[in-house]
């Protein structure tokens, strides 16, 4: 008969050394908030992030935070009184929620008839359906901070706009 010992297994509480704790760096460590990390274009590797972190850590107009084939997340910074652009996606849906601040998001069928009217802040989730022309204004005193999903990408891997009026430029060579 075989004598029996306690479970020594691979359990997290008997070997430590099985259950690494070590992360890549950078990333955001909710135990010490004020290491954060670098924004940067991730994708298309794989990759986790507190988003709320990151999206209050930006201070671009907009940044690409990961760009895979088939999908984006941009970051965006809305300074107090600006807005992010009259703009349409003709062929996609887009999805946005807003980080911090407040604003009011406006769409319309005509980039001369807009509508719908929204106010948004911290928390809401902006739906916008492909072809609906769409602008989003800070009406707040405080930046407004927002994330937003596209599929397929949008904006060119690495994207990093720090001023609107540096995004509406390149945007403007990319369509002449």
């Amino acid at each position: 008969m075989s004598s029996m010992h306690g479970y020594y297994g691979s359990y997290p509480w008997s070997n430590h050394n099985s259950y690494s704790n070590q992360v890549p760096s950078p990333i955001y460590n909710p135990i010490f908030p004020e290491q954060v990390f670098r924004l940067r274009d991730y994708g298309p590797e794989p990759f986790v992030v507190d988003i709320e972190a990151a999206a209050r850590q930006n201070t671009a107009f907009r940044l690409a935070l990961w760009t895979g084939n088939h999908l984006q997340l941009t970051l965006m910074h809305v300074n107090v009184g600006e807005d992010i652009g009259l703009e349409i996606h003709p062929g996609l849906d887009q999805f946005l929620r807003v980080e911090e601040g407040q604003g009011i998001v406006r769409m319309g069928d005509r980039k001369d008839k807009l509508d719908f009217q929204a106010p948004v802040c911290q928390g809401f989730a902006i739906f916008i359906p492909a072809g609906k022309w769409h602008n989003i204004y800070n009406t707040g005193w405080q930046p407004l901070k927002l994330y937003s999903i596209y599929a397929p990408p949008q904006h060119p891997k690495g994207t990093v706009h720090a001023t609107k009026a540096i995004a509406l430029a390149v945007e403007g060579e990319h369509k002449s």
